[in-house]
């Protein structure tokens, strides 16, 4: 019998482990034994590719508050690399924008896991960095360990515990090759995976279009030519520093490039996208010691709704290896925040009854989905109808059919009514009418979303519900995405 050396193995170094580490060590009073395993050395901890730290770096004030909140840990300069006061969206023809309020941060995501880790160490966590892990160890229908080999000189690495949490990203081998019965999905869906790609610059100011560059907003551009199937950015890392990038879907991208009868890739957008920007001129990668690196990079970002469940017996999923990202932005790091304190409560208390069957973790499934989760359904589905509409539609939509309450709705993580495309809008009947497929497609998903937000509220208290409830889940999705 593998021995239960910790109580709690975190599989993953990266932002979302190292909170979920610290939550637990919160709610257990420090009592639990807790290990943290990352496949980097300690300088690198949460390095996602060889090519850093890849991501947009953006945080919503917000989330940053939710831990400070319920842990006690409070984030401050350098980490919180640059403040911003809300999201700017442009239209394609950069003629509308729309902006989201809320205060945010640009994160510098190499400092941020060395606060982190001093942090969970004086909360009492453990470390094993060099460490990739290839498979889960089970015994009579529960996961009890993990193995894999140790990267400095190749011996095998194994220890059992009574819980492992899963934070190793939408790729994660532990959860794909998971081999006891489980509600857990295992795969993705190639189309619910963006590939994103960013530089951190440093460059000269040319002009002060702030279309193009704010050092107070976050700058999300929609274009179909040059993103297909998500967005491009431009976030502000300082008054001559930004975080400037795109992510397409893969597909979108191939009908693109045969639509047009060109061969374009995620690293070609990207360049076109930086050259093509008026006001951020003579760029160079960022020299910053706190950027080395990290200035250059890409990834896979899941952009579908979490995990229908994230637990079973002594095992876990959560943040990119439980696919949180919000569909509609490809955002990762909300959603993993306030996971990782939800996760964390329900271990502690796990480990209080020593019962870490599926049922005893069932409440991180539920108080998720109803803090936070509920809306990722619906927000999957618009992501899916806005990948059909055209350049033109997109101008046109956002100039005539958004309100300042689907604006709310949005920064409030809801899905927009559209209400601006209802028949019964004597005024707006003229515009609906210039584009009555357009109102009715927005109408369309606006209606769809609610009957998915009620399901997600009313998400099964045990996971005696579970089966019902996804198969009604699938129902309405598909009911949600057929023409």
């Amino acid at each position: 019998m593998l021995t239960k050396d910790f109580d709690v193995i975190i599989a993953g170094g990266g932002l979302v482990g190292l909170i979920t580490a610290a939550a637990v060590a919160v709610y257990s009073n420090q009592r639990a034994r807790i290990l943290v395993v990352d496949r980097n050395s300690e300088q690198d901890a949460g390095k996602k590719t060889i090519n850093g730290w890849t991501c947009g770096d953006a945080v919503s004030k917000r989330s940053i508050d939710y831990v400070a909140k319920h842990l006690g840990i409070h984030y401050g300069s350098p980490e919180l690399e640059h403040p911003v006061k809300g999201v700017l969206v442009f239209s394609p023809d950069h003629k509308t924008s729309v902006l989201f309020d809320g205060e945010g941060y640009l994160l510098n995501r190499k400092i941020l896991p060395q606060r982190q880790i001093r942090d969970a160490k004086k909360l009492g966590v453990s470390f094993q960095f060099n460490v990739s892990l290839d498979r889960l160890l089970v015994e009579d229908g529960a996961v009890i360990g993990v193995v894999g080999r140790y990267l400095t000189d190749k011996s095998v690495f194994k220890l059992g515990a009574k819980m492992i949490i899963d934070a190793t990203g939408s790729a994660s081998k532990l959860r794909t090759s998971l081999s006891i019965n489980s509600k857990i999905q295992r795969e993705i869906d190639r189309d619910d995976v963006e590939a994103t790609g960013r530089y951190i610059y440093k460059f000269s100011q040319e002009g002060n279009d702030r279309s193009y560059f704010d050092p107070d907003y976050c700058l999300i551009h929609l274009d179909q030519y040059l993103a297909p199937g998500g967005y491009s950015w431009t976030f502000p890392k300082g008054k001559n520093k930004v975080n400037i990038g795109l992510g397409v879907q893969k597909s979108a991208l191939a009908r693109r490039n045969q639509r047009y009868g060109l061969n374009d890739n995620l690293q070609s957008l990207i360049d076109a996208y930086v050259t093509q920007n008026r006001t951020i001129q003579r760029c160079v990668l960022s020299d910053d010691a706190d950027d080395e690196g990290n200035s250059k990079g890409s990834w896979q970002v899941p952009v579908r709704r979490q995990n229908d469940c994230m637990v079973t017996n002594g095992y876990a999923v959560i943040g990119d290896a439980a696919w949180m990202p919000r569909p509609i932005d490809a955002g990762g790091m909300g959603p993993g925040l306030y996971a990782s304190v939800i996760l964390g409560k329900t271990v502690a208390g796990a480990l209080e009854t020593n019962d870490m069957s599926e049922k005893s973790l069932w409440p991180y499934n539920v108080e998720y989905m109803k803090t936070y989760g509920y809306q990722m359904a619906s927000f999957q589905v618009l992501r899916a109808y806005l990948q059909t509409i055209t350049n033109s539609e997109i101008n046109y939509g956002m100039k005539h059919f958004l309100t300042q309450d689907d604006i709310a709705d949005i920064t409030e993580r809801k899905h927009p009514k559209f209400q601006r495309t209802r028949f019964f809008n004597p005024m707006m009947w003229f515009r609906i009418m210039k584009a009555s497929k357009l109102a009715s497609g927005l109408r369309d998903t606006a209606k769809k979303s609610e009957t998915l937000i009620q399901h997600n509220l009313d998400y099964p208290e045990t996971p005696r519900g579970f089966p019902e409830w996804q198969k009604g889940l699938m129902k309405k999705m598909e009911n949600a995405t057929s023409a």
